[in-house]
């Protein structure tokens, strides 16, 4: 980790000690005994300090394990959503390959640095090849359904999040050796976004914006919650290769995105009769509901940082 890294982590754990200390003291003054928002708090928080320890330990081992935390990331995300897809016995060679051939082949692209074709080789290749080895059982039942299923499956769990690591394949000039903290830049402000629509919900919002969707998102949340981390996406500039007014615009961008993608994969979970994508993540659910807003961020922001400064 360079000196910028580390100041980064350590503005982190200051701010997560600062929520601890809040969480505690909020704990305290109510007294014993449950009390569901601010114990629901508290379990955020130390759900935050491990997956910044676990982030942390990766950033370590430089770029190899950060493509190794993404990669299984992916996978217990993929595994969550077929959990939630009814299959049939045909469909068992496609989510083979999906498992055990699709992931693994695209994050070695992503780890040999081939963009050439781990941009192309899910959408494309996957696409053509999973109904393929679905339909060689014979099992017409609902097969349209089915294959559309393991197929988005497939695209946001691993080729949405494995833009995450591809923005260590760019070569970014005078930003050489650096591009970790482009990582950690997206997954700061897409996550702190979410936060912050949450808590001004909580304090200022009245009006549902998709109550059939998420009915704790409100409009004032929505608002108040991306401007502020529109805000600290552009005070986080000294760490990407953008200008102040840049970052912004990227911060702007990765929230509306990110905001997008909560109401799409909510959509899915209510279709499901599910609150949650799993129980992983003690106080934020399953793997995919904490990534629902950067699998929708992360590709459109690899590409467009690929195609103007790379």
């Amino acid at each position: 980790m360079d000196r910028n890294t580390l100041l980064l982590f350590a503005g982190i754990g200051a701010l997560l000690l600062l929520a601890s200390l809040i969480g505690w003291l909020l704990k305290f003054r109510a007294g014993p005994g449950p009390h569901p928002v601010i114990d629901n708090l508290n379990a955020r928080i130390n759900a935050w300090w491990a997956m910044v320890l676990v982030i942390g330990f990766a950033f370590l081992f430089g770029n190899i394990g950060v493509v190794v935390l993404f990669y299984c990331v992916s996978f217990y995300a993929l595994r969550e959503f077929m959990t939630l897809t009814p299959t049939r016995r045909s469909d068992y060679p496609a989510l083979v390959a999906a498992f055990y051939f699709a992931l693994p082949m695209q994050y070695l692209l992503i780890g040999i640095g081939w963009y050439g074709l781990f941009a192309i080789f899910i959408p494309v290749y996957l696409f053509l090849l999973l109904p393929i080895l679905s339909s060689l059982g014979g099992d017409t039942t609902r097969f349209l359904e089915r294959t559309s299923k393991v197929q988005w499956g497939l695209m946001i769990a691993v080729y949405c999040i494995s833009t995450v690591p591809a923005l260590l394949t760019l070569q970014i000039a005078g930003y050489e050796g650096r591009n970790l903290l482009l990582i950690a830049w997206l997954v700061i402000v897409v996550q702190i976004s979410d936060v912050l629509q949450y808590v001004c919900g909580k304090l200022a919002g009245k009006r549902k914006i998709a109550p059939n969707l998420s009915p704790s998102k409100t409009v004032e949340g929505f608002f108040g919650g991306v401007a502020l981390a529109t805000l600290i996406g552009a005070s986080l500039y000294w760490i990407t290769p953008f200008a102040f007014w840049q970052a912004g615009l990227f911060a702007l961008l990765v929230c509306l995105l990110g905001f997008a993608g909560g109401l799409v994969m909510s959509a899915i979970k209510r279709d499901r009769g599910v609150k949650d994508w799993g129980h992983m993540i003690e106080g934020h659910g399953g793997m995919l509901d904490r990534l629902d807003s950067v699998c929708f961020a992360a590709p459109v922001f690899f590409h467009m940082v690929r195609y103007w400064w790379a």
